[in-house]
């Protein structure tokens, strides 16, 4: 198969696995299109959903895999399958994607901002010692270590496909339960989709009958109900998705040592200066991007005017900072009486006031990695980041 430059004929077109979407390499869509069955439960033979999910069980090494529609609906499902009374409390990091806090709220739950270390992840210093239900984000590929002490810790993994922890476990597995995101801009791709995975058994059955519809589910037959079946929704993932993801994790291997070899060499020729610096990833990070940390706001904006004339690929993270989302900052609701938002009652759902922390974000700067540029062509983007920061 032709590369990814080869194919676009640009640089930098589309993020990561979108450059490998190649019709010849789609011999599971094919096969569920020709089977003319795109429901994972009425598929002629194994669907491409279950081949999805031992496959995610054979990577992440864990018991259980279930695949969504997205990963939101991942957030909601591992949150349903703790059990929670409505109004429990569950803590979020300050520095992540309001999908977290939405995903809280649409389960009757109240989040509870938490600052963020240094390096925008949470901070589990912080973390109260009787609390119960935590959601961590790996966020832009950056691993958040986990700390025993609390019952139910979400890895939000949407951002960090391939990542791993210290002690060598990929990231997902570590808590209650994980869950990956396959929209468009993250490392793999299916458009949209969702994956959840578990170590514990009574997440995968809470979580596998709560996605579709409460049922028990017999491959080919219509579903049915045990006695005490509580309700559900349908959030069962298609088999045109599930086929795509597959044709995408033949790549995740190429991809991530793409980004490793593509940080790297940013490392070595975007040299740090006495009014920036680079916040280091650690190994087991999916390096998307090399942090630069400005000392001002105005520096970092002649930066950015600089990269938008040169046409290279940046970002903020300014956008994660939910303090000052409306979401949370107004406690906006669909539900005329507020729901939940009306039990917060006694509840400090902002316990300070992270002025540190929106100083940092208003200060940095992601320089995006580029996986599947050659090394010529990586280090030619590099010297092109090189050069815009060392103009002024």
């Amino acid at each position: 198969m032709a590369d990814a430059r080869q194919k676009t004929g640009r640089l930098r077109p589309l993020p990561y696995g979108a450059n490998y979407l190649d019709w010849h390499d789609m011999h599971e869509l094919r096969a569920a299109i020709e089977s003319r069955v795109l429901f994972r439960y009425q598929t002629p033979e194994m669907s491409q959903a279950s081949k999805l999910e031992d496959l995610a069980k054979g990577l992440f090494g864990v018991r259980h895999a279930l695949a969504l529609q997205n990963c939101t609906q991942g957030l909601r499902v591992a949150l349903v399958a703790t059990q929670p009374s409505v109004g429990d409390v569950v803590y979020v990091p300050a520095v992540t994607f309001v999908a977290v806090v939405g995903a809280v709220l649409s389960c009757g739950l109240i989040p509870v901002l938490l600052d963020v270390d240094d390096h925008f992840r949470f901070d589990f210093s912080r973390l109260p010692a009787d609390a119960e239900r935590a959601i961590v984000a790996h966020m832009e590929g950056a691993v958040n270590p986990i700390r025993a002490g609390c019952k139910y810790v979400i890895e939000d993994a949407a951002q960090a496909l391939g990542a791993h922890h210290q002690d060598g476990r990929m990231v997902g597995a570590c808590g209650y339960a994980g869950v990956f995101s396959f929209h468009h801009n993250k490392v793999l791709t299916s458009g949209e989709g969702g994956l959840l995975i578990t170590n514990s058994d009574r997440c995968y059955e809470l979580s596998r009958a709560y996605h579709d519809h409460g049922a028990t589910r017999v491959h080919g037959a219509y579903p049915t109900w045990k006695a005490e079946t509580f309700f559900g929704e349908n959030l069962v993932a298609s088999e045109a998705t599930a086929a795509i993801q597959l044709q995408q994790f033949r790549w995740l291997d190429d991809i991530l040592a793409g980004l490793e070899r593509g940080y790297a060499v940013m490392r070595e020729l975007v040299p740090e200066r006495g009014f920036f610096s680079v916040i280091d990833r650690g190994p087991g990070d999916v390096k998307v991007s090399l942090r630069v940390l400005f000392e001002s706001t105005e520096h970092r904006q002649r930066a950015m005017d600089g990269l938008r004339q040169r046409q290279l690929p940046h970002w903020t993270l300014d956008k994660y900072f939910l303090p000052d989302h409306p979401v949370f900052r107004d406690r906006q609701s669909i539900y005329s009486d507020g729901f939940p938002w009306n039990l917060v009652g006694s509840i400090d759902t902002a316990p300070c006031d992270y002025s540190d922390t929106r100083d940092r974000l208003s200060r940095l700067l992601c320089l995006s990695v580029s996986p599947e540029l050659t090394l010529d062509e990586q280090a030619a983007e590099a010297e092109a980041f090189g050069t815009v920061l060392k103009s002024f």
